[in-house]
């Protein structure tokens, strides 16, 4: 199995840590029955460490499916190669890293490190731009 299929498993991985973490820190906050319920009453806002890690999921979820799209669109093109593989892994590390960042409140190196995984991404894109 290639290697970019393998990294796609391991980010879906990750985004279930996104959900999870997020739903944790909101049912701590706004209870058990809020979680098993509709969830149609107004709430106040989240606590910081429960807003930052919304945050995080929806801002992972917003670059999700450029990487879906690049990783299973270098095996499908059969353009895998090293750099693919170097992409998708840089992607996959950042993204790892960017989410304790967030959740802690963590200014710049956060930043960076989304950078470092738009980064990731391009290396990935590139064969198929055909450029």
């Amino acid at each position: 199995m290639p290697v970019e299929l393998k990294i796609l498993a391991w980010g879906m991985i990750l985004l279930l840590v996104h959900i999870f973490a997020a739903a944790h820190v909101k049912t701590k906050q706004y209870g058990v029955t809020w979680n098993m319920g509709a969830r149609d009453e107004t709430l106040p806002p989240l606590n910081p460490i429960a807003g930052r890690l919304s945050r995080a999921q929806a801002n992972f979820m917003e670059t999700l499916p450029i990487a879906i799209v690049a990783l299973t669109g270098v095996v499908l093109a059969g353009r895998t190669s090293e750099w693919t593989a170097l992409g998708g892994w840089i992607w996959l590390g950042a993204r790892i890293v960017y989410l304790p960042l967030y959740g802690f409140g963590v200014p710049v190196v956060r930043t960076i490190l989304f950078m470092a995984s738009l980064a990731g991404l391009l290396i990935v894109l590139w064969p198929l731009l055909g450029l």
